[in-house]
């Protein structure tokens, strides 16, 4: 994937966020589109190796439309400024259509890659059935929490989007009591795309998939 090119093409549209530009750059759009879908459809092949249950993921349906929901949203620009996609084991990407946990990742018009692996905001229903999880099985939530390829690529799963109390119906004093504040069960982390050559962008996007896949193969389970 050009990602010079990629990045490019984002800067410019976050300064010329409007349907006439775009239309005009359509043709450049189409071919970075190309591009991504080629990484995706990689990215799955790869993913299989260490996680089967993606084999039937629709690298197209992985993808995010560049185009914004507008509907209820204040931000009224068209576009959104990254290029983004989401491997799940059930084909959907959005938590909110019960897609479940993801090997997701972005690259936005600030040149920045974004890499991750699990939930990020779940309904509430599916929040409820993970701390549930928690408390079911101590044992083996411990496990992702020791995970030292986990911790090594992340520092662990994300400890700042949390409750500031336990959630209702969860008694002080279980195991993973700090856990079960957690509002999103989501390993990342986030580095320049100038330190990744197009290359070697699926390589290093697989090595922190596979850091990841403990922690989104407990969620699914």
């Amino acid at each position: 994937m050009h990602l010079r090119d990629l990045t490019q093409f984002l800067g410019e549209l976050s300064e010329n966020n409007h349907r006439a530009w775009f239309v005009m750059n359509k043709p450049r759009y189409d071919i970075l589109r190309a591009e991504l879908l080629q990484v995706v459809m990689e990215l799955i092949a790869g993913i299989v190796k260490f996680d089967p249950a993606v084999a039937s993921c629709n690298p197209k349906k992985a993808m995010f439309r560049i185009n914004r929901d507008m509907r209820f949203s204040r931000d009224q620009t068209p576009y959104k400024t990254s290029f983004s996609a989401a491997v799940t084991a059930s084909g959907l990407k959005k938590p909110s259509q019960g897609g479940g946990p993801a090997y997701y990742f972005h690259i936005d018009a600030n040149g920045k890659l974004l890499t991750a692996g699990g939930e990020y905001r779940p309904p509430m229903q599916r929040l409820r059935e993970i701390r549930a999880h928690i408390v079911a099985d101590p044992a083996g939530f411990g496990k992702i929490l020791k995970d030292k390829t986990l911790n090594a690529h992340f520092g662990g799963i994300q400890q700042a989007d949390k409750l500031i109390r336990l959630p209702k119906g969860f008694d002080a004093g279980v195991p993973h009591e700090e856990a079960l504040k957690l509002k999103s069960f989501i390993a990342w982390r986030e580095i320049s795309v100038a330190n990744v050559t197009p290359a070697s962008l699926t390589g290093r996007l697989l090595e922190d998939f596979s850091a990841s896949a403990s922690l989104v193969k407990w969620l699914r389970n």
